[in-house]
C-alpha cells in the first residue's frame, strides 16, 4: 500500500474521532511515519509528550505532543486493505486515549489494545 494511501486512512480514522473529542486534543500532531525508532519493529504506534491529565499551572512553551502512526508495521501484520482499515482506527484511537491519560492496561479492558 502506497504511503498517501495509508495516510488518507490515517485521515480517514481521525474523521471518526467525534468531534467533542478532536475539540479538546491541545497542542498535539499527529504524524505518519514508515519505521518506529530502531528496536521497536512492532511498534504500531507512539505517543509522546505530556497528557493532558499531567498538565499543571507550568504547562507552556514546549512543543506539541507527538502521536505517530508506523506504516510498515501495521502492513505487516494486514492481510488485506480491510484489516488495514481497521488496524488504522484501533492504532489512532489507542494513540490519542494516551493523550488524554488513559494507560495500555485500561485501553486493552476497553478493547482497543
Amino acid at each position: 500500500m502506497s504511503r498517501e494511501r495509508f495516510e488518507e486512512l490515517v485521515g480517514d480514522a481521525l474523521d471518526e474521532v467525534p468531534e467533542e473529542l478532536l475539540r479538546l486534543m491541545s497542542n498535539v500532531v499527529i504524524l505518519v511515519e514508515d519505521h518506529p525508532p530502531p528496536g521497536d519493529e512492532d511498534l504500531l504506534g507512539l505517543y509522546e509528550g505530556h497528557a493532558l491529565t499531567e498538565r499543571g499551572w507550568d504547562y507552556a512553551g514546549v512543543l506539541p505532543d507527538r502521536i505517530f502512526i508506523y506504516r510498515h508495521p501495521i502492513l505487516r501484520i494486514c492481510d488485506s486493505e480491510e484489516d488495514v482499515v481497521d488496524e488504522v482506527a484501533v492504532t489512532v484511537v489507542h494513540e490519542i486515549a494516551h493523550h488524554f491519560g488513559i494507560d495500555d492496561e485500561r485501553l486493552h479492558d476497553l478493547g482497543w489494545g
